[in-house]
């Protein structure tokens, strides 16, 4: 939301979109993860749980000043046991033994722009399927495994070609995305069978199941990210109240997914 609102050229957000691209990992999946782990342990220990527990968790460039979030964590917590041993072993310890050896800045490069490369094909693949002015948002959560469930799962994901194993290696499974959403626990050769079966099913019964290359997916991604386009709102109207969580609005606007 604060990209789409911030008042500079479109220009400036296309090299933000670039930065996030190429560091996902960091800035989201990390502080995601390591939340959810903070979550857990609480819920082994009986306590209760934190307001905000599904809703995503970046990277706080307040923590660098004494603010930020600290529901789940600190900031300090989340550099000192999560982020700091990463980048010290991979930029650091792994290309060492080459400062003696010769060839340490080569080696210090290559894994740092490998990163990069690894952190942009991630958002590649993930990113680009869950966003699009094609797919929907919701303004509640609702119960998992029902009618309301399995049907967002498919209205609000996309994607990508599929069928083509050297195809499906490339983008590691994740052009099943509607499948994998249904099924979490399938193995990724049995997306492959069953694709075919749900994009039918879909068809015969008018549910939208939205199906493009990955970087016509990227397109649309960052469309909506710099506010070019927007996701669509489901009607309220048409959900089936009874698998609601009505107390629970989506703070995200978007369903509840299994990732």
């Amino acid at each position: 939301a604060y990209l789409r609102e911030l008042q500079v050229s479109k220009f400036i957000k296309y090299i933000v979109v670039g930065y996030v691209a190429c560091t996902w990992k960091w800035w989201y999946y990390s502080p995601n993860t390591y939340k959810q782990l903070a979550v857990s342990r609480r819920r082994k220990r009986g306590l209760a749980e934190i307001p905000g527990s599904h809703r995503p968790q970046v990277f706080d460039f307040g923590w660098f000043i004494g603010s930020g979030d600290n529901t789940f964590f600190s900031g300090t917590e989340f550099l000192c046991k999560c982020l700091a041993p990463f980048l010290l072993q991979r930029f650091i310890l792994l290309p060492l033994p080459f400062l003696f050896l010769g060839g340490f800045r080569t080696i210090f490069f290559t894994l740092f722009f490998a990163e990069l490369l690894t952190n942009a094909h991630a958002f590649l693949v993930i990113a680009t399927n869950h966003a699009g002015n094609d797919l929907y948002r919701f303004e509640y959560h609702c119960k998992p495994r029902t009618p309301t469930f399995y049907l967002r799962q498919v209205i609000s994901s996309a994607n990508f070609a599929t069928g083509n194993d050297l195809l499906d290696f490339c983008q590691g499974w994740l052009n099943y995305q509607i499948e994998h959403h249904l099924w979490p626990d399938l193995s990724m050769k049995s997306y492959q069978s069953v694709q075919p079966r749900v994009k039918a099913l879909c068809k015969k019964y008018g549910i939208p199941y939205v199906q493009h290359n990955v970087f016509y997916r990227l397109k649309k991604l960052v469309d909506v990210m710099i506010g070019d386009a927007n996701m669509r709102k489901y009607p309220s109207a048409y959900e089936r109240q009874e698998d609601l969580v009505l107390g629970d609005p989506s703070t995200s606007q978007q369903q509840q997914k299994l990732d």
